[in-house]
């Protein structure tokens, strides 16, 4: 009853003060000379904008006392069901407990301690009888006790070494080379999702189903199904065959296909699916594709668990980017780059997925063509002079022409060789691109026209033993199957299997990327709560989790800041 009161209370004392804050501003207005002199002056316009705001104020107030008496009631039916009284609401028959505060008041939430009753399987016993030995060839737990972690000086490539090559390597089999042309959009990070999407994402699409439409040979990969379909639903018929068309003729290709590009470290496996179902039913439904090839360059370090499932959601091959520096400098060394990553508890191949690891410090294009930045930077064509981004390395690019091409695909050239030395084909990937890339149709002539010109350089002129063009992520992997005369996803001879995880992840020195596994403790912890009681069966298990998905809700809107006189269900403090 002390719970329901102060709830009562509580939504009652917002009220009055919302009603008496009106009251006393409409009163002084009244009531002081001077306001009702200058309010005669107000023109209508500014009348009515008050008007306006105190509309939406009394919108606003009505909308926080639906919300307080909504959760008020589920207090009082989980009292009812559950039998509890007093601190521990529901816990009698239900076990479910509100959350409190401890002495520090920092915010606990109770762990449901009933007991589960799990159904085991034959298979499952079977599973636990068999061998655990790792049939692999590199165990990244035995890795880190072989690297020295030494961070030395490689040179050009600061986290490598000097790659060197003979120009005849190539006289009998040409390199093949796929650019892949990207753009990397967060769904919230400096901006908000929304913000992004109208500052730039939105561009990228617009400008993507007129620039690629122009010529048939143009690609371009997308991963982030939450920004497209924003995009989709906003756009009319007309401009959705349009993108249809590019994906379904291969020169737009889905790439992991989930509604964000997943967080592998911290994130429960039952999200890490339902993001990766969200974005492949809706590519199913809408477009008619399922993704084949996993893009993962932004999560910080990479899990087996993320391979395991897109193995399990029929993939062939994926690509990672962001591990430890030393890790990629002995990999490269070793021509283990590319391999068949296997899950640890795997005694056979049955849960092997082809993977490649991109060699150098990042995926933004001065660290992408080849080991030296200052050269890939020049081919970075949105900093030509004049623009607002230029290269760090004070050597700016230059656009090609008849007069330089030559000299331009030679120096290009070079880069990819050298690159191509950490591999076991004679097949290169090359990612074109950054965060937010291509929101400008100026960009798209840039980058595509003068790569055209240096492709075109490249291919007649047979000296060079090189076929370059722009691709996919699923271009590239099926040049290197058909190379190696295997079937897609299949383990091409001579390649590596590796088990273990790429954590904790550095990019360079002693920058080490693992703050997330301390920050934000509270939304965390909500929000396994939050997912482990939508996966569970008992009726009463819907009323809580309406329940926390409204003191959630709340804590998001910076609600709490307001309610802060029921100390039992709010903070003060933000999170």
């Amino acid at each position: 009853m002390k719970l329901k009161k102060q709830v009562t209370v509580c939504g009652g004392a917002i009220f009055c003060v919302a009603v008496f804050s009106l009251y006393l501003m409409l009163d002084r207005v009244q009531h002081d000379p001077a306001r009702r002199q200058n309010a005669g002056n107000f023109p209508r316009s500014q009348i009515s904008v008050l008007q306006n705001r105190i509309e939406q104020l009394e919108q606003l107030l009505e909308e926080n006392h639906q919300i307080i008496s909504h959760i008020k009631d589920s207090v009082l039916e989980l009292t009812e069901n559950g039998g509890g009284g007093g601190g521990a609401v529901g816990a009698g028959a239900t076990g479910g407990q509100l959350p409190f505060r401890n002495s520090n008041g920092s915010w606990i939430i109770p762990f449901d301690i009933r007991s589960s009753f799990l159904s085991v399987m034959p298979q499952d016993c079977q599973f636990a009888l068999g061998s655990h030995e790792e049939h692999s060839d590199l165990k990244m737990l035995n890795m880190y006790s072989i690297l020295n972690f030494d961070n030395m000086d490689g040179g050009v490539w600061k986290q490598g070494f000097d790659i060197t090559y003979n120009t005849n390597e190539w006289d009998n089999e040409p390199l093949q080379i796929f650019v892949l042309p990207h753009s990397h959009n967060d769904p919230g990070w400096i901006k908000t999702f929304d913000k992004y999407y109208l500052d730039q994402t939105q561009h990228i699409f617009n400008n993507m189903v007129v620039k690629l439409a122009e010529d048939p040979r143009r690609k371009f990969i997308w991963s982030e199904i939450s920004f497209f379909v924003k995009w989709w639903e906003s756009v009319d018929s007309k401009k959705q065959e349009a993108m249809r068309k590019l994906i379904l003729g291969g020169q737009m290709e889905m790439v992991t296909g989930g509604w964000v590009m997943t967080d592998e470290a911290n994130s429960h496996y039952f999200a890490m699916i339902d993001q990766l179902i969200e974005g492949h039913q809706w590519l199913k439904k809408n477009i008619g594709v399922t993704p084949r090839s996993g893009w993962a360059i932004d999560p910080f370090g990479h899990s087996p668990t993320m391979a395991y499932l897109l193995k399990k959601s029929k993939f062939t091959s994926m690509l990672i980017q962001r591990v430890h520096y030393s890790v990629k400098k002995h990999f490269s060394a070793t021509h283990s780059l590319e391999f068949m990553w296997r899950q640890a508890w795997a005694p056979d191949s049955s849960t092997d997925i082809f993977c490649h690891m991109m060699p150098f410090y990042s995926y933004d294009i001065p660290h992408t063509c080849g080991p030296d930045p200052k050269v890939c930077c020049q081919f970075d064509f949105k900093r030509l002079p004049g623009g607002r981004v230029n290269c760090p390395w004070k050597i700016p690019p230059r656009a090609v022409t008849d007069l330089n091409v030559a000299e331009r695909a030679n120096l290009l050239l070079d880069q990819y060789r050298k690159k191509s030395k950490l591999f076991r084909s004679k097949v290169l990937l090359v990612p074109l691109g950054d965060d937010f890339r291509y929101d400008k149709a100026q960009e798209w002539d840039q980058q595509y026209l003068n790569y055209q010109k240096l492709f075109d350089y490249m291919n007649s002129h047979p000296e060079m033993h090189v076929q370059a063009q722009f691709g996919t992520l699923s271009d590239y992997f099926d040049a290197v199957y058909k190379q190696n005369g295997v079937a897609q996803g299949s383990k091409p001879p001579n390649y590596p299997t590796l088990s273990g995880d790429f954590f904790v992840y550095a990019d360079r020195e002693d920058h080490y990327w693992s703050g997330y596994y301390t920050s934000r403790p509270f939304y965390k912890n909500l929000d396994r709560i939050l997912e482990s009681n939508l996966r569970q069966d008992p009726p009463h298990v819907s009323e809580l989790s309406v329940l926390y998905m409204n003191i959630y809700f709340l804590f998001s809107m910076g609600i709490f800041h307001i309610i802060c006189c029921c100390p039992d269900l709010v903070t003060a403090e933000p999170h």
